[in-house]
């Protein structure tokens, strides 16, 4: 008689999260991060755990296969939570941020949540991915100097066109009825998307400091920046940001090169 199958058991709602990625650099998983640390979740973190990246690379093996309910991962940043184990930043962000109250208010539906994820989607594309195409416009499997000139030329048009019109994005946004009143993006409440834009543009401002202080002196972008320093001064957040948890820039999403840091 075939025995029964193992009797699923469900995700634990009160954590802790895991968040598994790798150690040394911010990367997309500061955007998951930032969420937790708002929340004052307990949560661990692969890169401050000793070996931490063993956890990592195991799980993108492509010897691993995953279990009954949850595929093999692509790529980190990875959360388990419980049973549950998921990838892709975006969909991390829209798993915690509906768990943990930074997705809106839903008390009437579940739309707000997709609104969040709008405003949140827009920003990881803009100061996120297209930052990062400016020093790997060829490929992600070549280095930096074996592209170093088509990166200066892509920088140079990003920094023209494609800054001034996120930022602008942003700025309509905060002007609109949705965002309501306060410094935030929608719903005037917090959400998750403006700690995405918040990193977005710190990591931008690292990587362009000149292009994006001259954004800021215009004064076009005046709500955008001032829910950047809204962000800063979080209880939190300041906290987590002047902590040692907090890593350094260095070589992820985004990079200083001094010959890309045009106006």
């Amino acid at each position: 008689m075939a025995e029964a199958p193992a009797k699923r058991q469900m995700s634990s709602k009160e954590g802790p999260y895991e968040l598994i990625y790798w150690g040394g650099m911010p990367g997309r998983g500061e955007f998951v991060r930032l969420l937790l640390e708002e929340a004052g979740a307990d949560y661990t973190d692969t890169a401050h755990i000793e070996n931490g990246v063993k956890e990592v690379l195991g799980l993108i093996d492509e010897g691993y296969k995953g279990d009954g309910d949850n595929p093999p991962p692509f790529a980190p940043p990875i959360l388990r939570h419980g049973d549950l184990v998921i990838n892709q930043t975006p969909n991390i962000l829209l798993y915690l941020g509906r768990r943990l109250g930074l997705a809106g208010n839903e008390s009437e539906g579940e739309g707000d949540s997709y609104r969040v994820n709008e405003l949140a989607l827009t920003a990881l594309d803009g100061f996120s991915n297209e930052v990062h195409d400016c020093h790997h416009p060829i490929s992600t499997g070549l280095y930096y100097e074996d592209q170093k000139e088509e990166s200066i030329r892509r920088s140079k048009d990003w920094v023209a066109t494609r800054l001034p019109k996120f930022l602008g994005y942003f700025e309509r946004v905060l002007n609109s009825p949705s965002a309501g009143k306060g410094p935030w993006l929608h719903g005037g409440q917090l959400t998750y998307a403006d700690l995405v834009l918040f990193q977005g543009l710190d990591g931008t401002k690292f990587q362009f400091p000149k292009a994006v202080g001259k954004c800021r002196a215009a004064g076009k972008y005046d709500k955008v920046f001032a829910l950047y320093d809204a962000v800063l001064e979080r209880p939190k957040i300041k906290a987590y940001l002047e902590s040692e948890r907090r890593q350094k820039y260095s070589l992820c999403i985004w990079r200083y090169y001094s010959e890309l840091d045009v106006e």
